[in-house]
Formats: C-alpha cells, structure tokens, sequence
C-alpha cells in the first residue's frame, strides 16, 4: 500500500494511510470533544475515590479506581489516534474545561450520589462516542470506528454495574 501524501496549512506535508486532513477534521473534532469530557471525568472519579465515605467506601473506593484508570488508558489512546491524524492534543485542564460537556464536582457527595454523577456522565461520553463513530464511519475509517467500539462496549458493560448498585 501506497503512503498518500497530503498538504495541510502552510503546506506543511504530512503522510498517511488513505486519509487527507480533511477527511479527518471531523473525526479529530469528535475525539478532541470525548477527549476533554475524558479529562474531566477522569478528574471526578480520581476526587471520588479519594473522597468516599461510608459503609461503601472499600466497595466504591476500588471501583473509582477501576474506572479512572480505564479513562486513563483511553485518554491516552484518543490522543495518539489524533496523532495519527497528524493534529496535535494540546489540551490544557482550562481548554478540557472548556470543552467538555461534563460538569466538575466541587461540594460533598455522598455514595449513592457519586454513583448517580458516574452515571450522568456516561451517558455524555456514550453520545461523544458515538458521535465520534459516525464521523470515523462516515470517512471509511474503521480503525477509530473498531477503538471506540470497543470504548463503547466497556463503557456499556460498566454502566450496567453502576446501575445495579443503584437497585
């Protein structure tokens, strides 16, 4: 397979496999956004953890863990697929914060209202995610589509759980 060569501003030349820059400003928007709601909730759930009283700290305490390190791998696979796309993730907490469309939390909560933030904040990772898959699947770009599925399909798995403490 060829290398296409494709020139950007100022024609800056960078290679890829198949895809120009614009074939990819879609999708990079997308996974810029997932990636700022991302940084946010890995944020929460790391105060989460740390903050968690009760009788379901041990449980609850593990589980935040858990969660946030998986945010983290992700964090860092949507940056270096933006990499890929020859863009550069230059994401500072106040542009995440900007960007994102998760909320920080700064007063107390108790268990169960940690849980139900989780939650909410699930629902808008899954929309970023499958905004992101439209614009990946839109451009033929089954590599993204294939990363982010699988986000989905985790992120899905883990709602359920978290739903289930709730019962």
């Amino acid at each position: 397979m060829e290398l296409a060569k494709t020139k950007i501003k100022n024609n800056k030349a960078f290679k890829t496999l198949g895809f120009s820059y614009l074939d990819t400003a879609e999708i990079v928007v997308n996974l810029n956004t997932l990636l700022a709601d991302y940084q946010i909730f890995y944020n929460k759930l790391r105060n989460f953890h740390w903050n968690i009283e009760g009788p379901e700290f041990f449980e609850l305490h593990e589980e935040f863990e858990k969660e946030y390190n998986t945010v983290k791998e992700n964090i860092d696979i949507i940056a270096e697929r933006i990499r890929v796309f020859g863009v550069k993730p230059n994401f500072t907490l106040k542009k995440s914060l900007e960007l994102s469309k998760i909320d920080e939390t700064s007063e107390s909560k108790s268990a169960i209202e940690m849980v139900r933030a989780v939650l909410k904040d699930f629902e808008i990772i899954h929309d970023d995610i499958l905004s992101a898959i439209g614009a990946a699947l839109d451009t033929g770009d089954i590599a993204t589509e294939q990363m982010l599925t699988d986000f989905l399909r985790a992120l899905e798995k883990r709602n359920w759980m978290f739903t289930s403490y709730l019962k």
